[in-house]
């Protein structure tokens, strides 16, 4: 071996932390591909190298023949006595071939195999410093766009975040300093993959066990959590001590706490709810800002189905926008939660109105459908009628001037023969 070499793995030794046996058997291997080309195809061809001393040979064992028909396999009895003086012929015996300027091929071909190592040593540590790491948060720099991909600096690392951990309210630079989950570290065929995501709901949650002491300690827990990246996240949590509250442990001191964790989320709108085992009240509390009776919710236990009937002005507080509420609810809680309109206001309405209707046309003895329009219009007893024209009935309702004018007459008709009765 040169001193060149030498001082090829000494450096590596020095400041890569590689470790010198580890060098030589790479560069080993390397020679012994280069030594195939100098040397041609000897018999079981092998490098040795002697680290400590700095000698390198390229050695070959031939079988000892009296004529030499294969020459690279073969070496004649009187050379052979020349290396070994009792050889016989058949007799295997180690003869050096290292070429001329092995040294100089040697050196150029050991710089090739320890960067090659240096490359898969780099790799083997950064699986072996991440492999721990899914879970965590990490922070980095924006390195790169690959074609959809955000490629990061991690320091000594790289870390990937795909198209689908993006968030796709969220844009991204060159050099923006970012914080990161880390959803998986994939020891795949091109060397270890940080996959990293700004998108997975467990971002939040870890996001809120940095800011909550609370969580630390575990007085608080968060049991549920429902994301739709760049909008909304419903959070639900729960303490077991009744004298936490464990809602205003994560807002924090006016609203301190969730204040960073909605700034690190981009203005992201979060929910933090209370978690309930009573799968109506967390329905209601899931739901909010809608405003939820106890009877408007029915639950289907066969089917994990919930439907929640809500009045019409609440309705698009519970459905929220783009249906965002009502999903984000479903997540939460694992079941299909269907969110309805309650009917049952409009159909006592309904109901009423129709016994008004009957009322009025049994007693003029005109079609129903006349008598519901003058319920319908606010015209809805025999009284009120009586107050109004001919003019104010078809102002009030949809029917004409003739079909007013003929309910006026069966009515002052009545009142006529009421009167005779009477006398």
């Amino acid at each position: 071996m040169t001193s060149d070499l030498l001082a090829v793995i000494e450096y590596f030794e020095r400041e890569k932390g590689i470790d010198r046996e580890t060098m030589v058997e790479a560069i080993e291997g390397a020679l012994l591909t280069a030594s195939r080309k100098s040397v041609g195809p000897a018999r079981e061809l092998r490098v040795d190298i002697d680290s400590a001393k700095g000698k390198i040979k390229a050695l070959a064992t031939l079988v000892v023949a009296e004529k030499v028909t294969k020459p690279y396999e073969e070496i004649a009895l009187p050379v052979a006595r020349r290396i070994k003086e009792d050889a016989e012929i058949g007799d295997e015996i180690d003869v050096e071939v290292t070429p001329k300027d092995f040294g100089r091929i040697a050196a150029q071909t050991a710089r090739q195999a320890i960067m090659q190592r240096l490359r898969q040593a780099e790799k083997e540590m950064i699986y072996e410093e991440f492999k721990d790491r899914a879970g965590d948060i990490v922070q980095g720099e924006v390195r790169r766009l690959d074609r959809g991909d955000v490629v990061v600096s991690l320091g000594k690392f790289e870390g990937v975040m795909t198209s689908r951990e993006k968030v796709p309210t969220e844009t991204y630079n060159i050099g923006d300093i970012l914080r990161f989950y880390v959803v998986a570290v994939e020891n795949t065929q091109r060397g270890p993959e940080i996959v990293l995501s700004r998108s997975h709901p467990n971002f939040v949650r870890r996001l809120f066990e940095f800011e909550v002491s609370e969580l630390a300690d575990r007085t608080v827990e968060i049991r549920g959590v429902a994301r739709e990246a760049g909008y909304r996240t419903k959070i639900a949590v729960f303490s077991a001590d009744e004298k936490i509250d464990p809602v205003g442990a994560c807002v924090g001191l006016r609203g301190a706490r969730v204040k960073n964790i909605v700034r690190e989320l981009n203005n992201e709108k979060v929910d933090i709810i209370h978690w309930s085992d009573n799968l109506r009240e967390f329905v209601k509390e899931s739901l909010k800002p809608a405003q939820i009776q106890d009877d408007k919710v029915t639950i289907l236990e066969d089917e994990r189905k919930i439907e929640v009937r809500v009045d019409e002005e609440e309705l698009p507080k519970a459905v929220g926008r783009r249906g965002q509420n009502a999903r984000l609810t479903s997540r939460l809680l694992g079941w299909d939660v269907q969110v309805l309109k309650d009917e049952s206001q409009h159909e006592e309405f309904e109901r009423k109105v129709l016994e008004a209707a009957q009322a009025i046309a049994d007693e003029l003895g005109i079609k129903l459908e006349w008598a519901v329009e003058l319920v319908r219009g606010g015209l809805n007893s025999i009284g009120v009628i009586a107050t109004a024209d001919a003019e104010d009935i078809t102002m009030m309702t949809s029917l004409g001037e003739e079909e007013a004018q003929s309910i006026l007459e069966t009515l002052a008709a009545k009142a006529a023969n009421d009167a005779a009765s009477d006398e």
